[in-house]
């Protein structure tokens, strides 16, 4: 981090790489009808990806993520946390941070979140105010942009943290942002090390519920055979592999894990100067994916990190290795749940 910082300084960053970490800026396009359909028309043209690896450096031969005609904060079911029943020794109630890319790009992935809540009887609120966690400003060693996106966040998810909730994050990279990074870099910051406490993995949630006897084990759907990815960011987190734990709950459902980086590591994976790259060190975790411990193929591959995914699903298509279904744990879990 102190090398990118000081890089940083030194004006050695160009726009083009700090516009493709400005995520708030891209990500508020999204729900525009007109401009939507526009801007993944264009990024799906091969005259627009050549125009944006010359002007934006970005990969032409890279997944790009599409915008989302409706934001997840706008289109979400909104519901009401009440109050934490006595004796649960997990928060009772949650408070969802909602990320920029299931936001503004996969908002599936949010709403498949909030069945999963309601399912389980777990009240539920969004976040009202947010923004970006900074954790893209951080790889670009950005440090006041992510001081600004700390004192957006801090204060607002403190007061959730302050009133019992448990705040949840769909994107690893986010939780950690929370859970290490920021608390890292403001120690005496008493708001930051509170939401630090507070901050959950959504799979570490539901375990934790599950130790409390509250969490719904029935899953009528089996799910066949799964290859998931632990991603990186999910790993230094010390929580333990608790997506795994979920998943292998589900009868008639075999997981084949790999704990090893995708290759994709942010922007690194979508640049012109790095894409290639990316994709070879993904190679072994493709190629782990793509044959479960009995020599079947999977019918689904999945990661907690959903541009990890994506990566993975492009090193299928690229090396041959077939076409499983790309989803989300938090999407596997819904459909095993049985919930449309």
């Amino acid at each position: 981090m102190a090398r990118s910082a000081i890089k940083f300084k030194k004006g050695e960053v160009g726009m083009a790489e700090q516009m493709l970490a400005s995520t708030d800026v891209h990500g508020s396009l999204a729900g525009i009808p007109v401009v939507v359909q526009t801007v993944n028309a264009i990024n799906k043209s091969k005259l627009g990806r050549d125009v944006l690896e010359t002007v934006a450096g970005v990969d032409k031969d890279a997944w790009l993520p599409e915008l989302a005609t409706k934001k997840f904060r706008s289109s979400a079911k909104k519901a009401k946390a009440t109050a934490v029943v006595n004796g649960e020794k997990t928060p009772g109630k949650v408070a969802i941070y909602s990320t920029c890319y299931i936001n503004y790009n996969e908002p599936g992935i949010g709403h498949d979140l909030l069945k999963i809540l309601d399912h389980n009887a777990i009240p539920y609120v969004l976040v009202n105010k947010e923004q970006c966690c900074g954790m893209p400003k951080l790889e670009l060693g950005d440090l006041d942009a992510v001081g600004a996106a700390k004192e957006a966040n801090i204060p607002v998810l403190a007061q959730y943290a302050k009133e019992g909730y448990a705040i949840l994050s769909a994107v690893p990279s986010c939780s950690l942002m929370f859970k290490q990074e920021i608390p890292l870099m403001f120690p005496d910051c008493a708001d930051t090390q509170l939401v630090k406490t507070h901050m959950w993995d959504p799979f570490e949630y539901l375990m934790a519920r599950k130790r409390d006897g509250l969490l719904k084990t029935e899953f009528p759907q089996a799910l066949g055979n799964v290859s998931y990815q632990i991603p990186c960011h999910g790993r230094v987190q010390n929580i333990g592999k608790k997506t795994e734990e979920m998943l292998k709950m589900i009868p008639g459902t075999e997981i084949n894990s790999i704990e090893r980086c995708s290759g994709h590591a942010g922007t690194y994976g979508v640049k012109k100067t790095s894409h290639a790259y990316s994709m070879k060190i993904g190679k072994p975790v493709f190629k782990a994916m793509a044959t479960m411990k009995d020599g079947s193929k999977p019918d689904y591959i999945s990661s907690d990190c959903p541009l990890g995914g994506h990566h993975i699903a492009q090193g299928f298509e690229v090396n041959g290795l077939g076409a499983p279904e790309l989803n989300h744990p938090l999407t596997l879990v819904r459909k095993a749940y049985g919930l449309k």
